[in-house]
């Protein structure tokens, strides 16, 4: 590609030999993909950059302090906001990805190995929700307008029992046995077997 750009971009009446004027446009090239392709997570061209004057600047203090500078001097350094500081850090990390398979030791009194994988990442708590709110979905549709639209009040509007009764004429206490008939009947179609 960039000695396509050459060729372009390339003119006779400057009298410049075509090699000198082709290996910039090559060289670029070759940086922008490396710039762009050897991330193993997609980063903005900014925070790529970033990462660049970043480790120039650190190398350069830390040669001053004799120790690695902290995100305020690298700001006042650099001439940014310790937060752009910090997100040019985080966005380096995205440089480089380790394997979950790499080994970091072996088990007390055993010869197995352990690996990031055995000991990062949990499960999520939220999962056992998003779960359950798609096996609601169904059962809530299957309703009628009327108890479909005091579920929506007491749980999606948190309305008081009382407060929906004033709204549908009813007393509070004929919410809270509407609610309850309607709690049981889902609570147990979602207990029920496929």
């Amino acid at each position: 590609i960039g000695l396509i750009k050459a060729i372009d971009r390339f003119e006779l009446s400057r009298e410049v030999e075509f090699t000198s004027f082709a290996i910039p446009y090559i060289v670029g090239e070759i940086k922008r993909f490396f710039r762009d392709s050897t991330w193993a997570v997609h980063v903005p061209r900014r925070l790529q950059e970033l990462r660049v004057t970043l480790a120039k600047a650190k190398e350069e203090l830390a040669g001053r302090l004799d120790r690695d500078p902290t995100v305020g001097e690298l700001a006042a350094h650099l001439g940014l906001t310790d937060e752009e500081v910090i997100e040019g850090l985080i966005a380096s990390n995205g440089y480089t990805a380790g394997s979950l398979d790499l080994p970091i030791g072996t088990e007390q009194n055993s010869a197995e190995t352990i690996t990031y994988g055995d000991i990062k990442g949990d499960l999520d708590p939220a999962i056992e929700l998003v779960e359950n709110l798609h096996a609601l979905a169904p059962l809530l549709e299957g309703l009628g307008d009327r108890d479909r639209e005091i579920v929506a009040m007491r749980f999606g509007q948190e309305l008081t029992q009382a407060q929906i009764g004033e709204r549908l004429g009813i007393s509070q206490m004929h919410v809270s046995r509407l609610l309850n008939r309607l709690l049981t009947q889902l609570r147990k179609n979602m207990l029920a077997p496929n």
